[in-house]
C-alpha cells in the first residue's frame, strides 16, 4: 500500500540551541521549543509523590520488610511484564527482603492478569503480600480471592481502569481516577520503578541501609530494564519517558546493564556501545517476547535475572530459537489470513470494511497480536485477530489506527450487546478480548459498525509523515550520526523520516526480496549514497527502466569493517514517470 506523504508542519520555532540545522528542524517538527525539553538528566524526572496510592504501597512494603514477610510478584507474559518482574525481584532483594518469589501466568493455561487461578498458584509460596506488575487494575475477582486467603495486595499497573476497581490494599496506576501524576504514559516497568524509588527514599530517611549495614541501591542501575520495557511496550515517549529511556540507553552503552540484555543484544548482532531505542524495539524486545508468545515468559525473566553472562547467553540462544519459530508461525498465519480475507463476502472485504475481524481455530494464540499488526498495516483498518483457546473460547488481539480508541470501541460493543464479551481491556492502539464462539460473527459485524461510526463512515487513508527533503549536501555521515544520537525516538516522538527524488545509478536484489540501490540526489553531483528497501514487491522490482524514484526514507549510519558511511533506509519507494 502506497501511503500518502504528509510533511510535518513545525509547531515550534527553530531555535539556535541546536547548531545542526537538520536536527533543529526535526526537533521543531516535534514541538521542541527549548533545550530543557531534550535535557534528559535524571533531575528532570517527575517525583513519585504525585502518584496516587504510592504512600500506602510503601507502607505495606516497609511493614513486610520490617517483619520479614514474604512477597510474591505477579507479572505479565510480555516484555513489559518481564522487565517489571525482573526489576522488582532485583530491587527488593537489594533492599533487604529475604523471601521474594514471582509467578507469571502462562497465557495458554491461565490467561492475563491476577485471576483466582493465579492466586492459587501464588499461594504455593504462602505469600503475605502480592505485588502485581503490569497488570491487576481489572482483577476484581483475583484480588478478592487473595484477600480471602489473608494476603495484602499491591497493584502496580498502567492499563486503563474499568468501571470498578479491585479492592486492593494499594493501587499505583497513573491512569486511575484522581491520580495527579503528570505522566500518564508510563509503561508497567516505569510504574513499579517509581514505586520502588519511593520505597528507597522512605528507607533512606529512616537510615534503614546504614542501620542494617547494607549498601544503598542506586535506582539508576535498573534503568536498563526500564528502557527495554518502555520501548518494547510502545508507550508514548513523552518527556518523562524519554528521560527514563535515554538514561537506560546511556547505561547500556557504557556496559552497565544486566547480563541478559547484553546477551540478547549479542545474539541479535547489535553493538552494545552504539545501541539505540530501535535496537530494543526490533531486536531485543521480540526475542524476549517470544518466550511469552510460544512458551513461558519465565524463561525471559530468568535471562534478565541472571548475573552470569554464560547462563544469560545460553538462555538468549533459546529465546532466539523461539523467535525464529515465532516468525515461521507468523508468516504462515499471515499467508492464511490474506487468503481468508480474499475469500470473504463483499460485506467483509477489507477494502469495503471499516474494521477487520478474522479468525481460524488452528491459529496460534501467542502470535495473533503480531498478525493483527501486520493486517492493520497492510489495509490501514482497525483489526482484531482471533484464535480458539484450549477451553473453546476465542481469544482476540486487536490493533488500531490513529483516531480510533480501540478499548473504547470494545466498551461500546459490550454495552450495546450485553454479555457478548467475556472480558476485554487494553489501550487506544491495542486491546485484547475473549468471546464465546457462537457470538463471534455477531461481534465482527458490531465491531465493523462501531468503527464506521468512529470514522464518520469515511474510509481512512494511510499516511506517512515526513520531515521534508534533505539536500544532497545534507546526506552525510555527520547528520546521520546527529540524528541517531539525538533520540531516544519512539512512539509519539518518531524517528526522523524524510522524502525526496533521487536518480537511480544501480539496482540489484539481495536474498531475492531486498532491493539495494545506488542513488544520487537530483540536484547534487557529489558522491552517491547507498539505499536499501526491505521486502519489496518482487513483481515491480527490480526494474531497470526506472531511472528516478521518489523515496520516503531514514538517514542512517552504516558501519562495516571500521568504515562509517551514511545510507538511506527506504520506507516507501515509487517510480517517477
Amino acid at each position: 500500500m502506497i501511503k500518502k506523504i504528509v510533511r510535518r508542519v513545525s509547531s515550534a520555532q527553530i531555535n539556535s540551541f541546536i547548531s545542526n540545522p537538520v536536527l533543529a528542524r526535526v526537533y521543531a517538527n516535534r514541538g521542541v521549543e527549548d533545550a530543557e525539553s531534550v535535557n534528559y538528566s535524571m533531575k528532570n524526572l517527575y517525583s513519585p509523590e504525585a502518584l496516587k496510592g504510592v504512600d500506602a504501597a510503601v507502607d505495606i512494603l516497609f511493614d513486610a520488610l520490617s517483619s520479614e514477610k514474604s512477597i510474591c510478584i505477579v507479572g505479565d507474559f510480555d516484555a513489559d511484564g518481564a522487565t517489571s518482574t525482573a526489576l522488582s525481584v532485583r530491587a527488593l532483594l537489594a533492599f533487604g527482603f529475604h523471601n521474594v518469589n514471582y509467578v507469571v501466568p502462562n497465557r495458554f493455561e491461565y490467561g492475563y492478569g491476577l485471576t483466582p487461578e493465579i492466586v492459587d498458584l501464588a499461594n504455593t509460596f504462602k505469600p503475605d503480600v502480592i505485588l502485581t506488575v503490569d497488570n491487576g487494575i481489572s482483577s476484581v475477582e483475583g484480588v478478592a480471592a487473595a484477600k480471602k486467603l489473608g494476603m495484602s495486595v499491591i497493584i502496580t499497573d498502567h492499563h486503563l481502569p474499568g468501571k470498578h476497581l479491585p479492592n486492593a490494599d494499594a493501587i499505583v496506576n497513573p491512569n486511575q481516577p484522581d491520580c495527579k501524576f503528570p505522566c500518564k504514559n508510563l509503561a508497567g516497568v516505569g510504574v513499579v520503578f517509581y514505586l520502588l524509588s519511593a520505597l528507597r527514599a522512605f528507607l533512606r530517611k529512616r537510615d534503614w541501609f546504614a542501620e542494617h549495614d547494607r549498601d544503598e541501591p542506586n535506582m539508576a542501575s535498573y534503568l536498563d530494564l526500564v528502557a527495554l520495557g518502555t520501548i518494547a511496550d510502545v508507550v508514548p515517549l513523552d518527556g518523562n519517558n524519554r528521560i527514563l529511556v535515554a538514561q537506560g540507553l546511556q547505561r547500556i552503552r557504557a556496559g552497565h546493564c544486566c547480563a541478559g540484555i547484553r546477551a540478547l543484544l549479542t545474539i541479535a548482532n547489535k553493538n552494545i556501545h552504539t545501541v539505540v531505542s530501535s535496537d530494543l524495539a526490533f531486536a531485543v524486545g521480540p526475542r524476549l517476547n517470544a518466550a511469552g508468545r510460544l512458551d513461558d515468559m519465565s524463561l525471559g525473566i530468568q535471562c534478565l535475572l541472571s548475573d552470569s553472562i554464560y547462563e544469560a547467553e545460553k538462555i538468549a540462544r533459546e529465546l532466539n530459537d523461539l523467535n525464529l519459530a515465532r516468525r515461521e508461525i507468523e508468516l504462515q498465519m499471515q499467508q492464511e489470513a490474506m487468503a481468508l480475507l480474499d475469500k470473504l463476502d463483499n460485506e467483509f472485504q477489507p477494502q469495503k470494511s471499516f474494521g477487520i475481524g478474522v479468525y481460524r481455530d488452528e491459529w496460534h494464540e501467542g502470535v495473533i497480536g503480531i498478525l493483527a499488526s501486520r493486517i492493520k498495516e497492510k489495509f490501514h483498518r482497525p483489526t482484531i485477530v482471533f484464535a480458539r483457546t484450549r477451553d473453546g473460547e476465542y481469544k482476540g488481539s486487536g490493533r488500531s489506527i490513529e483516531g480510533v480508541h480501540l478499548r473504547d470501541v470494545l466498551d461500546e460493543v459490550a454495552t450495546s450487546s450485553p454479555g457478548i464479551l467475556n472480558k476485554f481491556g487494553g489501550h487506544a492502539m491495542a486491546a485484547g478480548l475473549s468471546i464465546s464462539g457462537p457470538r463471534l460473527e455477531e461481534f465482527i459485524e458490531l465491531f465493523d459498525a462501531c468503527i464506521a461510526r468512529h470514522l464518520n463512515h469515511t474510509f481512512p487513508q494511510a499516511e506517512i509523515f515526513s520531515d521534508g527533503q534533505l539536500s544532497g549536501g545534507e546526506l552525510n555521515v555527520e547528520n546521520a550520526l546527529a540524528l541517531r544520537n539525538a533520540g531516544p525516538w519512539g512512539q509519539a516522538f518518531p524517528e526522523p523520516v524524510f522524502d525526496g527524488e533521487f536518480r537511480v545509478l544501480q539496482q540489484r536484489m539481495l536474498k531475492d526480496k531486498h532491493l539495494k540501490l545506488l542513488l544520487s540526489a537530483e540536484e547534487y553531483s557529489g558522491e552517491a549514497i547507498d539505499g536499501i528497501a526491505f521486502n519489496v514487491d518482487t513483481v515491480i522490482w527490480p526494474n531497470e527502466d526506472v531511472k528516478r524514484v521518489h523515496l520516503v526514507y531514514r538517514l542512517e549510519v552504516n558501519e562495516y569493517r571500521g568504515n562509517v558511511n551514511p545510507q538511506i533506509l527506504i520506507e516507501q519507494i515509487e517510480a517517477v514517470v
